[in-house]
């Protein structure tokens, strides 16, 4: 089977027209022409958009006035006379009577309307780490009340730089220069980012919606729904586990997948012992990156934006970037994974192991404020 990668064509509108590579047309040998038990025709929800209806910015960016950062200042403050660590922010102890409104309505987004959101206006120049920090774990308690820990280790923050000091450190795609494929985090409902400074050039955050991907694939390609939802698919990170890439849980579609736990790369070689993924599966991953790619919303990432994306049912990947010389112009990234205990959707048995280790696992939470690999900086006595 050929795996130079199915075409996609767009339509003037934006919207899909049917793949032009011939193993989607409708009919197609061997294709199966009923989807999977429990799997609907069509996903008829807010989720389901491609980049062109959203041409406009004010569509998913909340632009943060002169009086919601008077009042971020003021919570900021009112926090730190507390003296308790960083760690400990809530959404009652960080209050925003004004702005708290409107991060309700950006949780709503996430989880029930277009499924992300950027807040925009912070400038990090005008604060400290700790307290930049702060004031979007600030932010984040009023979005989603529930922090994870990203590794066994109980990293809260996860440094995204370029860093070309090792071989390993080079081929992982969070310290790497190149382009990333599309991909959802190994856990977490929600995937939040603080973007410090930028690149040079480059390096926009481009996501795709799960649910319009579906939506063409249910229409044109069947038997790749019914691919994507069989459980022989032989993931080998955060642990192996033969699961599948999609499932529909309490009436919504749940995508979770990356290549290189499926596939591996060249720094990272899957183990020759495990299973290896099929012709079948690759090209429905094949699939997934070219419906994702004629459909995608490029973000210009602006330093101080806050990135909220609904984990379970957008896809999101990086464009390569170029670093300038000084420290404003060196992409800095900082994640975290978070779940609203109202709004959180129910998560499929094969995926509760994960979240159970990133939200309700017995760890001692590190926070690192800066990428340097065994200092911690654990959000305290910054009132000192």
């Amino acid at each position: 089977m050929d795996h130079t990668g199915p075409t996609l064509a767009h339509s003037t509108a934006g919207d899909l027209k049917v793949p032009s590579h011939p193993c989607c047309q409708p009919g197609a040998k061997g294709s199966l022409s009923s989807l999977p038990a429990g799997f609907p025709p069509v996903l008829n929800h807010a989720l389901a958009w491609t980049g062109g209806d959203l041409k406009h910015q004010q569509d998913f960016v909340t632009q943060l006035s002169e009086d919601d950062l008077l009042e971020l200042r003021s919570a900021l403050v009112a926090f730190k006379a507390l003296e308790l660590d960083g760690d400990s922010i809530n959404s009652e102890n960080f209050p925003l009577p004004t702005l708290g409104a409107k991060l309700v309505d950006v949780r709503q987004a996430i989880y029930d309307g277009r499924g992300f959101s950027v807040i925009r206006g912070i400038n990090p120049s005008d604060f400290t780490v700790e307290d930049l920090t702060m004031i979007w774990l600030g932010v984040q308690a009023h979005v989603a009340d529930q922090r994870g820990c990203q590794d066994h280790r109980g990293n809260m923050l996860v440094h995204i730089v370029a860093d070309n000091s090792s071989k390993d450190k080079i081929g992982h795609h969070r310290h790497s220069t190149s382009s990333i494929t599309f991909h959802t985090e190994e856990a977490g409902d929600i995937a939040s980012w603080l973007t410090r400074s930028t690149a040079a050039s480059g390096g926009r955050c481009v996501i795709a919606s799960a649910y319009h991907i579906y939506n063409v694939l249910a229409a044109h390609r069947p038997d790749v729904i019914r691919t994507l939802a069989k459980s022989d698919w032989p993931f080998a990170f955060p642990h192996f586990q033969c699961r599948p890439v999609i499932f529909q849980q309490d009436s919504r579609l749940i995508m979770n997948f990356g290549r290189t736990p499926l596939l591996g790369n060249a720094t990272h070689p899957r183990p020759e012992h495990l299973p290896q993924t099929n012709d079948r599966q690759k090209e429905a991953l094949d699939l997934i990156e070219a419906i994702a790619k004629a459909t995608q919303l490029e973000i210009k990432t602006q330093p101080g934006d806050m990135h909220f994306i609904n984990n379970l049912a957008v896809l999101h990947r990086r464009e390569g970037f170029t670093n300038g010389q000084v420290k404003q112009e060196k992409r800095h990234l900082v994640r975290m994974r978070l779940r609203s205990s109202e709004l959180g959707w129910t998560i499929p048995p094969e995926l509760e192991r994960d979240w159970h280790d990133a939200f309700e696992k017995d760890l001692a939470k590190t926070w690192h404020l800066e990428p340097m690999p065994g200092d911690a900086f654990p959000l305290r006595k910054y009132t000192n």
